[in-house]
């Protein structure tokens, strides 16, 4: 039999470049890979025109597609992860010092319901105390799925005119949560700050409260594919584990990337979360996918609640990937148990250093 013919778009990381020239291939696939940014419109070309078979899509707006019926399911692959609070970003002269200061002021978004958006709203709701009829929201692109927010949220779309992030340093905004550094700010101006000053900290105490690292992207699969070719989804999911092993030990290479400590700081992530950050599979993965699900229903995005199972091909709902040995290696003995088997349970994670 002939291999299936097959293209995908995705994002450059490291856990990708294996796959992108070939040396991983999923079996059984003729696999013809893009990359393709997500300013050069990835996921509304996924969302609108399913313009490959299978895709690097938003979290956010795969569910909202869903929901609302369009043809596409997923593999329980999460080639992206961010913690929020890093990417809650201030104008430094706001005098906002914590989550509560937010409240009355203008916080922009990209859209209201970007990935990061729905997760730092839902947390600043959920673990800040901070209701989201408190705020006003500005957002500064379209919403690629429509949707009508609950009654109370406030929610401005700027002219395209406006430059959100000169609208940060100049205080026409006090907030902006965004999934990738604001330009002034990586040029480092002094007008913008981060929400939390020790913004690392206050995730290692998020990832200690609810033990994962929250997920950003999956892979998406046209839903004509996946019921042709029920194997393919599966052998996509492994393709991408096998890549993802690759990439970690390209940091075994001292000087594999511009960080002059690059191996030093990936063992460091692995003692102070365990092997559980970049896992993939649907079971090791349910209370972060159940989470957003959540914060999701609360925003309005969604109309009702949905099962976890209901985003994913049936074929992979029961997948966990185990920590190969060279990942484990990175990670003292006393780290979370990598690879629990049925009925023997994760090791609590230790207390994380500060």
């Amino acid at each position: 039999m002939p291999p299936l013919k097959l293209t995908l778009a995705v994002e450059h990381y490291d856990r990708h470049l294996p796959l992108l020239p070939g040396e991983v291939r999923p079996e059984g696939i003729d696999l013809r890979i893009e990359h393709v940014t997500v300013e050069q419109g990835r996921h509304n070309r996924m969302l609108n025109e399913q313009a490959w078979d299978a895709c690097e899509l938003s979290f956010s707006s795969y569910i909202m597609a869903k929901a609302r019926g369009r043809p596409l399911t997923a593999v329980p692959v999460f080639p992206r992860r961010l913690f929020s609070q890093s990417q809650m970003y201030v104008n430094a002269a706001a005098e906002i010092r914590g989550p509560q200061d937010l409240i009355g002021k203008k916080v922009g978004l990209r859209s209201h319901q970007t990935t990061l958006s729905v997760l730092a709203n839902g947390d600043l709701q959920h673990e800040y105390g901070v209701s989201l009829d408190q705020v006003t929201w500005v957002t500064s692109d379209d919403e690629p799925v429509l949707f009508q927010p609950p009654r109370g949220i406030q929610i401005q779309r700027l002219p395209r005119s406006k430059d959100i992030e000169i609208m940060l340093v100049e205080g026409e905004i006090e907030g902006y949560f965004v999934p990738r550094m604001p330009r002034p700010f990586a040029s480092t101006s002094p007008h913008i700050s981060r929400l939390f000053g020790d913004s690392q900290g206050e995730e290692l105490d998020y990832y200690q409260r609810s033990g994962f690292y929250p997920i950003m992207h999956l892979v998406a699969l046209r839903e004509e594919e996946a019921k042709q070719s029920p194997w393919a989804a599966m052998s996509l999911y492994k393709a991408f584990n096998d890549a993802r092993d690759i990439a970690y030990r390209y940091y075994n290479d001292p000087n594999w990337s511009l960080m002059a400590w690059g191996p030093q700081a990936l063992r460091r992530q692995q003692e102070v979360m365990g092997l559980e950050g970049w896992v993939d599979g649907l079971s090791r993965n349910r209370k972060n996918l159940a989470r957003f699900i959540q914060y999701e229903l609360d925003q309005g995005l969604i109309q009702h609640p949905l099962k976890v199972e209901d985003f994913f091909t049936e074929s992979t709902h029961h997948t966990w990937r185990a920590v190969p040995a060279e990942r484990a290696r990175l990670c003292k003995p006393d780290c979370p148990n990598p690879h629990p088997r049925s009925g023997e349970p994760a090791t609590e994670p230790q207390p994380l250093p500060r």
